[in-house]
């Protein structure tokens, strides 16, 4: 399998609670484990159908990623190859979904497919939360859903070294800024943190709402000749 190319992707917006669980997964791999030369890790983001030529360039795929699969939240699921495609839109639950089922259609239809494709998806138990981190239930599944992926891969010759010393913030695939353990310290308490536009602030009393009057004064009248030829 040395000759093989292997893609780790973790899809997702961790801005939006369980939606930043392949986000995480991916962050945590990389920061526990060493594979060898034919094996990328990557943090794909909400970057949708411009991972295209990512997943061509793979014989094999495993991605991480938060799943509706109508499931009690927390759970883990795994699929497989050719139901793939067929999760990754059977519930949508955000644009980055709607994006990585195209790219795994333009893929197909480019005739660079992955040989092999393993989907490890979790279903989240909150995504309307803007700025907050995965919930207990979820955060809880990283390391199976790791294990998992660790498991699969050495089934197929290849294997995860784990590293004597865990990376630290500033060596990780995404900003520092927005590793987990940062990210989450980070983050304003709801009394602190500007809430306009949150359901909470709108029924508030205390809070007064004062739009601001229109710059043009005498708006532009069209009249308009509904009769037909």
């Amino acid at each position: 399998m040395q000759n093989k190319q292997v893609l780790l992707l973790g899809i997702g917006n961790v801005l939006w609670a369980d939606e930043g669980f392949g986000v995480r997964c991916i962050e945590t791999l990389h920061q526990y484990y060493t594979f060898p030369h034919n094996v990328t890790l990557m943090d794909g983001g909400t970057q949708g159908i411009y991972l295209v030529q990512h997943v061509q360039a793979a014989d094999i795929l495993v991605v991480f990623d938060a799943i509706d699969y109508g499931l009690e939240g927390g759970t883990l699921k795994t699929i497989e190859d050719a139901d793939v495609p067929t999760f990754m839109g059977a519930k949508k639950m955000s644009l980055h979904q709607t994006g990585f089922q195209e790219v795994l259609a333009t893929a197909q239809l480019l005739d660079s497919y992955p040989e092999k494709i393993l989907l490890i998806g979790v279903q989240p138990v909150e995504l309307e939360d803007y700025g907050g981190s995965l919930r207990p239930a979820v955060k809880a599944q990283i390391q199976p859903a790791l294990q998992i992926a660790i498991e699969y891969l050495a089934q197929l010759g290849i294997q995860a070294i784990p590293r004597t010393t865990p990376l630290s913030t500033h060596e990780q695939l995404s900003p520092s800024q927005l590793a987990l353990a940062q990210y989450e310290a980070g983050r304003p308490s709801e009394e602190q943190a500007c809430r306009v536009g949150d359901e909470r602030i709108l029924a508030n009393q205390a809070f007064q709402f004062d739009p601001k009057p229109s710059l043009i004064e005498q708006p532009v009248k069209v009249n308009v000749d509904h009769r037909r030829p």
